[in-house]
């Protein structure tokens, strides 16, 4: 990346602060023990991994005991999904199979993991529509949970994630709990979005389970975590020494863990400071797209969605072509999920959206953690006006 470009692109992974750097490095090089180890160098370590863990958790409003460390949201979102709907398996009466209900907007990791119960377990896997803004319909949600209730299949778990890669839309999380408890069924949420851009709190909103990936907020790539309550009965995916409340076997990542609870502290101190400014800066943008370029419609809920995330349709060209063009005028973006291994696909959010594939292939996503100087917004506009000129969108 060069001085002269503009990094637009956020929600696919963030740096790496100089502040988490230096307080993950003694944890590799001098205080480097295992934690496990019964020797002062190991008891060094583990009081750092405590420490990290208290204070994780008690930025996302959880306890300490609830946080497991993972390699990243993909594999939370998986013992997520996998382990509790596994557990609940044994709980089920004979014949019975297990229900399982997410949203039409999850990520692969979710949608992916549900699938695979479904697969290799037989659970009925329920997908519950979204409204034209990326929101969950909450009735079909209460449809979902009473459906073919008793004989046939009984509902173990719900997944929803708080806020969606794609469009930015924030999910109605309280609401989601609320029906799902009534029916006694506990509700898994995909925080990988939304942790470090908007407040959460996973106890005050009862929420059961919670998956965070760390490079969303500033860490290096492959840290994570899994918040679990107690209450929860879940199945491990690893077996090994029992390390992470026999969840998650393995040796811990101390320097990782750190590294996560300082750089999810700085995001959200730096998000108490600079929410307004951050919000007003997307506004402008989008305001300014939207006026620039006739053509050009907002996706996503323009009210519920995250502070730094403004996506655009522009039917008449593609989003690969735009990005292509938009990369050699020095802005980074994307179109959709930054999880298809370089592919270039429809965003399927914009499809649970009931938008028309021709149109949802011409998607653009631009998102920021800081706040966009008004140079910075002409400059975005300029280069999307001419590259959509270029592109024979006039």
């Amino acid at each position: 990346m060069t001085d002269a470009t503009l990094y637009l692109d956020a929600a696919a992974t963030e740096p790496v602060s100089r502040n988490v750097i230096d307080a993950m490095l003694p944890f590799m090089t001098d205080a480097y023990a295992n934690p496990a180890s019964v020797h002062q160098d190991g008891k060094t370590a583990a009081r750092a991994l405590d420490a990290a863990r208290r204070s994780f958790a008690g930025d996302l409003g959880a306890h300490a005991d609830d946080v497991i460390f993972t390699s990243g949201g993909t594999e939370s979102d998986n013992l997520a999904i996998k382990g509790i709907a596994l557990a609940a398996m044994r709980r089920l009466p004979q014949g019975v199979r297990p229900r399982i209900v997410v949203s039409a907007v999850e990520h692969p990791a979710v949608a992916e993991s549900a699938r695979w119960m479904a697969r290799f377990f037989d659970a009925d896997v329920i997908t519950v529509p979204v409204d034209g803004r990326g929101r969950i319909r909450l009735d079909a949600l209460e449809g979902a949970l009473v459906a073919g209730d008793g004989a046939g299949s009984r509902p173990v778990l719900v997944s929803v994630m708080l806020a969606n890669n794609e469009v930015g839309a924030i999910q109605p999380v309280e609401d989601v709990v609320r029906i799902a408890h009534r029916h006694h069924v506990p509700v898994h949420v995909d925080a990988v979005q939304a942790a470090g851009q908007v407040p959460i709190h996973m106890r005050d909103w009862d929420v059961d389970a919670l998956s965070v990936s760390g490079h969303k907020f500033g860490t290096p790539k492959g840290l994570g975590a899994l918040l679990v309550r107690g209450r929860v009965p879940i199945e491990p995916l690893l077996s090994g020494g029992g390390q992470e409340r026999g969840l998650r076997s393995g040796t811990q990542n101390v320097a990782g863990a750190v590294g996560l609870a300082i750089a999810l502290d700085e995001s959200i101190t730096f998000m108490r400071e600079h929410h307004a400014e951050l919000v007003a800066s997307r506004d402008r943008l989008i305001r300014g797209v939207l006026e620039a370029i006739p053509q050009a419609r907002l996706t996503g809920d323009p009210e519920h969605r995250l502070p730094g995330h403004a996506s655009f349709i522009f039917p008449g060209v593609t989003g690969e072509a735009l990005l292509v063009d938009l990369d050699a005028r020095g802005i980074e973006c994307s179109s959709g999920s930054a999880c298809a291994i370089g592919r270039h696909e429809i965003p399927s959010t914009l499809l649970a959206m009931g938008l028309e594939p021709a149109v949802a292939k011409s998607a653009l996503r631009l998102t920021f953690r800081r706040p966009l100087a008004d140079a910075d917004i002409a400059r975005i506009i300029d280069a999307l006006r001419a590259s959509c000129e270029s592109l024979g969108l006039h």
